[in-house]
């Protein structure tokens, strides 16, 4: 809905990794670097590492979309919470080998005549597995045996292992010795920082039509990396319920105020309001009292519990009245749809 408000050509904070929206960052562009030398090395593993939602994904698609196609074969894992023996056939299968009903020795030969046909014709084969963190020892070590397979003259398969940080305290283990061994480049991905943060909102902006409609004041997105961390799938998230919330009012602009409200209301809808049995409330009463009397009704309720805590007493209280306003939004949205709605019934009856 909101990119027609605001005439934008797609979605500019969509979760989905589209190697389009690659912006490149100070941590992004040293990670991409880091990739393209471990792939001048033409073997082993490389390993990059990230917080969830910090653009590993998005770092390799970016990647591939650069790399010759001609001179590369890619194959993605991204199921790993599997038996070694699981991953052996799902890495078979992400080659296009199939493994169905077939024992292990006669796949490790297709495998390695795979690779000895692709390494003839002068291409590579790459192998790439996200959320490494959950691989097993076991599976690891499967990983590591298929990275010894070599084809005359050059190694035969070279892997990108994508994870959360506690796969770098996993990979530590002494028993992974040999593999660590393998790994010719490694890199943590770390997040955006406030400009940066600022930058990305404005490049995947402009990327689908944005000029200035809306405008973001300096507010606005200060508190976007205050919520986010500089996480860019947090970012993405806030900021595309964020656009939501400016199309339903109709806003030119996008505040500080119009980022709390929203980020407010996220919290809500994943974590549920904090309220506590202290309130001693019924939904009838809080829907029949205005803010300032539903907060008058609420301290009196839990002053005898917190006559030691009058902070946390007036954070409860406000926090009630952010929820209330929420709820009071969320009707105004609940009715700009339905208008919405019945002009586009309108519209096809019409027709």
């Amino acid at each position: 809905m909101y990119e027609k408000f605001y005439n934008f050509t797609g979605m500019p904070f969509q979760l989905t990794p589209d190697s389009r929206f690659f912006f490149g960052s100070k941590g992004h562009s040293r990670a991409i670097s880091h990739l393209i030398y471990g792939l001048a090395q033409g073997e082993g593993f490389i390993i990059v590492t990230g917080e969830v939602g910090a653009g590993k994904t998005t770092l390799v698609e970016r990647l591939w979309s650069e790399l010759d196609r001609d001179t590369y074969t890619l194959a993605k894992i991204n199921t790993t919470q599997v038996s070694s023996e699981d991953l052996f056939r799902l890495t078979m299968t992400a080659f296009g080998i199939n493994s169905a009903g077939i024992d292990k020795a006669t796949l490790l030969r297709d495998f390695e005549d795979m690779l000895r046909a692709y390494g003839t014709g002068g291409r590579r084969c790459l192998l790439v597995v996200d959320e490494a963190q959950n691989l097993s020892m076991p599976a690891l070590e499967e990983l590591r045996m298929l990275s010894n397979i070599t084809i005359p003259g050059q190694p035969g398969l070279q892997t990108i292992l994508l994870g959360q940080p506690q796969f770098r305290r996993k990979l530590a283990s002494p028993d992974l010795d040999q593999l660590r061994q393998r790994v010719l480049a490694s890199y943590h991905l770390g997040p955006l920082s406030d400009e940066e943060t600022r930058a990305y909102i404005e490049y995947r902006l402009t990327a689908v039509g944005w000029h200035d409609n809306p405008v973001w004041t300096d507010g606005a997105f200060s508190a976007i990396f205050r919520y986010t961390s500089g996480i860019p799938r947090r970012i993405n998230r806030l900021c595309s319920r964020v656009l939501l919330y400016g199309a339903l009012e109709e806003s030119g602009t996008i505040t500080g105020p119009m980022v709390d409200s929203t980020a407010d209301e996220l919290q809500h809808d994943l974590e549920g309001a904090p309220m506590g049995r202290a309130a001693g409330l019924s939904s009838a009463t809080m829907g029949a009292s205005s803010g300032d009397e539903l907060a008058a009704q609420i301290g009196q309720a839990i002053s005898p519990l917190y006559a030691e805590d009058r902070t946390a007493m007036t954070g409860l209280v406000h926090r009630v009245q952010v929820l209330e306003e929420t709820v009071a939004r969320r009707e105004r949205v609940f009715q700009r749809l339905m208008d919405v709605f019945s002009g586009f019934n309108a519209t096809r009856r019409e027709q």
